[in-house]
C-alpha cells in the first residue's frame, strides 16, 4: 500500500479546492485512476507524478519523496565489476539498512533488466565497470524511473565532476563503511533512514 503518497496527494488536492473528478480531468485520466492513487492501492510512475505537481502547483519533489517513502521494503542495488568488493559492501549495506532488499550485480546490463521490473530507490554504482561505466548506467536507471537515487563508488575521486552532471545525487570513496554509508544516506536529495526506509 502506497499509504504516504496516497495521503499526500489527497491533502495537495483538498488545498487546491479539487474533486477527484476535476483532478482526473485536468491529468487527462479516468477519475477511478484518482481513486486509486488516493487509496493507495497503485504509485504513479516519475511522469504522471511530474504532472500531477504541475496541476496541484506543488514541487515535484514533494510528491517524488512520497512516492518513494510509501515503499514498504526499499529496494537497493549495488553494482560492482569486482566481486569481492561487491560481496563485502553488500554485507555493509545491508547492516546499515536491514529492513531494505539489497541486490547486488557484477554486470551493468543485468542491473538495467533488474531496473524495468523492480522499483530501484538507491542505487550505488561504480564508475569503472568496463566498457559500460557508471555514468552511462545511472543515465539508463534514471531513464526507467526518475525517482531512483544514485550513489556513485569509486577509488578515484577525480571523476567527482563529471560525477554530479549525471543526476546522481551522492559520490563515495570505495571501500565502504557502515560509518560512510551512514553518512552518505543523510546527504540525499531524499534522505534514507538507517531503518531501511525512505524518510
Amino acid at each position: 500500500m502506497n499509504i504516504i503518497f496516497a495521503q499526500t496527494l489527497r491533502k495537495l488536492r483538498k488545498e487546491k479546492g479539487l474533486s477527484q473528478l476535476q483532478l482526473a480531468i485536468q491529468m487527462y485520466v479516468n477519475p477511478s485512476t484518482i481513486t486509486r492513487w488516493e487509496n493507495g492501492s497503485r504509485l504513479p510512475d516519475a511522469a504522471m507524478i511530474t504532472r500531477l505537481a504541475g496541476v496541484l502547483g506543488e514541487d515535484v519533489r514533494t510528491l517524488l519523496s512520497a512516492a518513494a517513502e510509501s515503499s514498504e521494503s526499499p529496494s537497493i542495488i549495488m553494482v560492482d565489476d569486482d566481486k569481492p568488493i561487491l560481496i563485502d559492501s553488500l554485507l555493509i549495506l545491508e547492516e546499515v539498512m536491514p529492513n531494505a532488499t539489497v541486490t547486488g550485480f557484477s554486470r551493468p546490463q543485468e542491473a538495467i533488466e533488474y531496473a524495468k521490473v523492480n522499483r530501484v530507490n538507491l542505487a550505488f554504482l561504480d564508475i569503472e565497470m568496463g566498457k559500460f561505466s557508471g555514468l552511462d548506467l545511472c543515465r539508463s536507471l534514471l531513464e526507467i524511473n526518475l525517482c531512483t537515487k544514485v550513489v556513485y563508488l569509486t577509488a578515484y575521486p577525480d571523476y567527482a565532476l563529471d560525477a554530479w552532471d549525471t543526476g546522481a545525487c551522492g559520490f563515495m570513496v570505495k571501500p565502504l563503511t557502515p560509518e560512510s554509508v551512514r553518512k552518505q544516506l543523510k546527504m540525499l536529495r531524499f534522505p534514507f533512514s538507517e531503518r531501511g526506509v525512505e524518510g
